[in-house]
Parts: structure tokens; sequence; C-alpha cells
């Protein structure tokens, strides 16, 4: 009996040993580089002038689609804003804003301050369609291509950087 004690202790511990060693050495920083080269299956998002559901079907004609997260309260959302009004010129590239948890007016108030550049706009009100698209923060952004695949996710405001990246992508393929 006594064997049988410490033979099942023995095997406990080395399981809790093992169980801490995976969980240490386990990668825990959010990465998004996973998502490049995946299909978006299923978008579903509410369109922020009526109850309607924007879809796949109304992005598949797009060449590109860049997917936007963005809120009025965000400071970074206004430093990106300018160049995604110079995105909103490009013809092979259509911009999708997702208001993301915030107020109606004061999104449409933003919108008119700075300009709308989004060819369509959905909301996001508690966050939760949002998560499906791995988004943590605000702005984020995605490029996807017709097939839904996505080429490239942007965290944080885009840039200078950013913009001509995204014009050599939609302007080469």
């Amino acid at each position: 009996m006594q064997k049988i004690i410490k033979v099942t202790t023995l095997i406990f511990i080395i399981f809790i040993l093992a169980v801490f060693y995976v969980s240490l050495n386990k990668n825990s920083n959010y990465d998004t580089r996973n998502l490049v080269g995946i299909k978006l299956n299923q978008i579903k998002l509410e369109s922020f002038k009526n109850g309607n559901f924007l879809t796949n079907e109304n992005l598949k004609k797009n060449k590109f689609t860049l997917i936007n997260f963005w809120a009025s309260w965000c400071a970074p959302c206004r430093v990106e804003h300018p160049f995604l009004m110079q995105l909103s010129d490009e013809k092979n590239l259509k911009i999708l804003g997702v208001n993301f948890k915030d107020k109606r007016n004061n999104a449409l108030n933003f919108l008119n301050n700075l300009g709308n550049p989004y060819d369509y706009l959905t909301k996001d009100d508690q966050g939760k369609y949002s998560v499906n698209f791995g988004i943590y923060g605000i702005p984020e952004s995605i490029l996807i291509d017709k097939e839904f695949i996505v080429i490239k996710k942007f965290i944080g405001p885009l840039n200078l950087e950013d913009l001509n990246e995204i014009k050599l992508i939609i302007n080469s393929l």
C-alpha cells in the first residue's frame, strides 16, 4: 500500500511540474501573425445606419478590402484618419469601418469633422464581433483580398509606411 501511495505521489508531482514547465515556456504575448494567409469565413457586422448586417456577400466584388476598427474616443484613430482618407481614393480598395464601442453621435461628429473614408460603415457597440477578427484594441486594420484571405494585419494607427505598403500591395497584385 505504501508503494502505491509513493508512486501516485511521484506521478502527481511529475504531472504538476510538467504543467508548470509547459505553461512557463508558452508564449503568452498576443500574436496575430498566424492570421496572415487565413481566410475570413464569416463576416457579419451590423450596419451603422440601419439594423441590417454586412456580410461576405457585400464584400465579394471588392478586389481588396481594408477593415478598420476605430472609435471617436480613440486618440490614435485621429492620427491615422488622414491616411485612411488618402486610401479612400484608391480604385482597387474599399474601406470597411467598424465603429468600436462608441456612441453614435460622437462617431457621426468624428466623421463629419474629419471626413468619411469608409465605403461601408458598421458598428460593434459591445465589442463582440471584433473578437472574431482577433481585435483586442483599436485602432487595428486588416487587409483582405477578394477571396477574404488576410494579407496583412496592422496593429495600432496606420502611418505613412503602412499607407505605402497598402498601396504597393493593392496596385501590384
